[in-house]
């Protein structure tokens, strides 16, 4: 009874943000009250799990989520975008152009938001396309790849830093696993499935996106912009290596630890950024606090939706349903990993939107961890993983890609939505890979 329960409030849940459209997280808010009332929890603590749910989720997430909005949003709006974007692609020239768009999205997604970094490429894609004569499909693909996977793989984005939070994952270890699964994912989704989309031809879309063009004076070196950009990478993925070489009393590993703890890793990174970007570009104080002020209305939806997976997470803990799922694990082998993977991606169906699918999923596959010892880290990248899987007609990023490259939605299922899938299934082939092995 308890699972039929969770089963009717997902069935809700899907009702509210598929049928009738309702924001995410107030829909997450209403099934996370429905599912508590049903479970037979007393109304006032029903409140007080959400309240704690939204509250502990929040703690951490809202610091690390907002340092990272601010780096993206300083990178762009000082021209340190385009420098890499440029930069790449003179260096590989039109016969590799392919590879040049899949390391600069890769690149800038560690710093941008998907939509952010897609807007913000997309005239160079253009560019790009028309002077070499290709087809803008071929060229934009690998770049939403790349996008893709650094959105739903790798932390500090909001949906696998806030199931790594849910999970009780190390940052450091989701990142290093992460890359590891998210290269040959973005390379199979990118350049090589991109020459099957050779055919659909299309002509440049005109007057769809407004990018403003830096000049070489106004934009900062490339060396400087890919190093500011990188500085969360790099510390967290110090401090991983450290925690897995360095013995637990190497006087070294308190300031591995420090530096590359997410919060802080995110907040030098911001510092650096305010001069980097900022100062030394010549910009005042103000327009450099604009610029952060900015960043935040990107994220403010998003934190709330991931706040109102937490209250949902809340819910089922606090209602024992944790119990019933543990029980049900004794009698199965089937892996964690490709339970939590399977949940997540018939969520994605269902609901369309990544994060949503992600912070459910997680709700309900963390007491797997206990159960199983499974690493949370694979367990953060499994969910992940199916998060993404065969966005179609209910994902606002399905509309996005079909808008933008001026595509037929037969040719957006074709392209976008069978792109999504190669990256979700080679993610769960590689956490089934890296479960062999760690």
């Amino acid at each position: 009874m308890p699972l039929f329960i969770v089963f009717l409030g997902i069935i809700l849940l899907l009702i509210l943000v598929a049928k009738l459209k309702l924001n995410g997280f107030i829909s997450l808010i209403l099934v996370s009250l429905f599912v508590g009332v049903l479970e037979g929890m007393p109304v006032m603590q029903v409140i007080t799990s959400i309240k704690t749910g939204v509250g502990n989720t929040l703690g951490e997430l809202a610091l690390i989520i907002g340092f990272g909005a601010m780096l993206g949003k300083l990178l762009a709006d000082c021209g340190g975008a385009q420098r890499i974007a440029t930069t790449l692609i003179n260096v590989f020239g039109y016969k590799y152009i392919q590879w040049a768009v899949v390391l600069t999205g890769f690149i800038l997604g560690f710093a941008l938001f998907y939509e952010v970094g897609f807007v913000l490429l997309l005239p160079l894609v253009c560019s790009i396309a028309v002077a070499a004569r290709l087809p803008i499909l071929y060229v934009g693909a690998p770049m939403a790849a790349s996008l893709s996977v650094t959105h739903g793989f790798l932390p500090p984005h909001p949906g696998p830093t806030a199931i790594a939070a849910i999970f009780h994952a190390d940052m450091g270890k989701t990142l290093l696993y992460g890359i590891c699964i998210a290269i040959p994912a973005v390379i199979l989704a990118g350049p090589v499935y991109a020459h099957f989309l050779k055919n659909i031809n299309k002509p440049v879309p005109q007057g769809l996106y407004n990018q403003k063009k830096f000049s070489d004076d106004e934009m900062p070196g490339f060396t400087i912009s890919i190093l500011t950009a990188l500085i969360p990478v790099f510390l967290m993925g110090l401090r991983a290596v450290a925690e897995m070489i360095l013995p637990n009393n190497h006087v070294l590993l308190s300031y591995a630890d420090f530096f590359g703890n997410p919060i802080i890793a995110t907040l030098f990174a911001v510092l650096v950024a305010i001069f980097t970007f900022g100062v030394n570009r010549g910009r005042s104080m103000t327009e450099i606090s604009d610029t952060i002020t900015a960043s935040i209305k990107v994220i403010a939806m998003i934190l709330l939706i991931i706040a109102g997976g937490g209250a949902f997470k809340q819910i089922l803990v606090n209602s024992h349903i944790d119990h019933y799922i543990t029980n049900m694990m004794h009698d199965s082998h089937l892996s964690p990993l490709l339970m939590a993977w399977l949940i997540a991606a018939l969520l994605r169906i269902a609901l369309g939107s990544a994060t949503v699918a992600a912070m459910t999923a997680g709700g309900i596959v963390a007491p797997l961890i206990m159960t199983t010892g499974v690493s949370p880290e694979l367990m953060v990248l499994s969910v992940g993983s199916g998060s993404l899987i065969f966005s179609h007609v209910n994902d606002p990023g399905f509309w996005l890609f079909k808008e933008y490259f001026n595509l037929t939605i037969g040719e957006t299922l074709r392209s976008w939505s069978v792109l999504e899938t190669i990256i979700s299934v080679c993610g769960l082939a590689g956490c089934l890979m890296l479960a062999q092995v760690i």
